[in-house]
């Protein structure tokens, strides 16, 4: 069976209209762009080009695949962030804008030759990238997942950065040692999702991210509790510590933190007002 590239995409849109899936004309253009490998452009100027079987074949398998839930990113297996293209598997959250945010913040705190550490890195796109920003600065990775640690990797070497950056399999901060070298930074896009909130979250989401880089239960803050209370042994004086935030935990964090030992230097929101990232700064 042969179809035009208009016709399979008409019906691809259909059945993810259907199924419920924000723009699904956008999404069907998406993913038979994955499967045959041309950029958008192609599929306008070439709309009356006729499929092949076996790619008419994997494009209904992904499109099902798609209306059944399964986020775009993991199908792709890529998704972007600020400006690069980062591998991503079921392994790893898909990264979003709102950590782009955290990432500027942290340029604009950074030195050139900054040394951070990054918890539960995930894919490493906020490591990677602060790394891709400044050239000189070193980095260590660190993730309780060792299939996010795999992803992180590969993520790495594909963006030129491995050379400056180690990984550690840890939870929290558990395989490092107080000898080390005390970071200058420390950034974290840490699970803060409360329990009482996964049910409402999106199919694409609860069904699919992996839950221990979502939620910890409870109220969402156990994680962060961990990194205000163990971060100061692995920090400099005057070293940064970064951390986004859920949406509605802002005066919690300001309740949580010692003042003591942090001082509270912002609470910025996102492009919706919403708060969004912390930054500390030890004393």
């Amino acid at each position: 069976m042969t179809v035009s590239i208009a016709t399979v995409l008409l019906e691809a849109s259909q059945v993810l209209r259907k199924a419920g899936v924000p723009e699904a004309r956008r999404e069907a253009g998406s993913l038979l762009s994955h499967v045959i490998q041309r950029d958008r452009t192609f599929l306008i100027s070439h709309a009356e080009d006729l499929l092949n079987e076996r790619d008419f074949e994997s494009f209904r398998e992904v499109v099902k695949r798609r209306a059944s839930g399964e986020p775009l990113q993991y199908i792709s297996g890529r998704q972007d962030f600020y400006g690069r293209e980062f591998l991503v598997s079921p392994a790893v959250l898909i990264p979003r804008p709102e950590t782009e945010l955290l990432v500027e913040s942290a340029l604009s705190v950074m030195n050139d030759d900054s040394r951070l550490c990054d918890v539960g890195t995930g894919s490493g796109c906020i490591a990677i990238t602060l790394l891709c920003e400044r050239p000189n600065a070193r980095a260590t990775a660190l993730d309780i997942s060792e299939p996010a640690l795999k992803i992180a990797r590969q993520n790495a070497e594909g963006l030129g950065v491995s050379d400056r950056l180690e990984f550690v399999r840890s939870d929290c901060f558990e395989s490092l040692t107080e000898d080390d070298e005390a970071f200058d930074m420390i950034v974290s896009n840490p699970p803060y999702v409360s329990a009482d909130v996964i049910p409402g979250l999106q199919p694409e989401v609860k069904d699919h991210e992996p839950m221990v880089a979502l939620s910890p239960g409870t109220d969402g803050l156990s994680i962060i509790r961990r990194l205000l209370a163990e971060a100061p042994r692995f920090l400099r004086k005057d070293g940064f510590m970064l951390l986004e935030i859920g949406y509605d935990q802002g005066e919690a964090i300001r309740e949580l933190v010692d003042v003591q030992t942090w001082e509270l230097i912002d609470i910025k929101p996102d492009l919706q007002g919403i708060p969004r990232i912390v930054l500390f700064q030890k004393k």
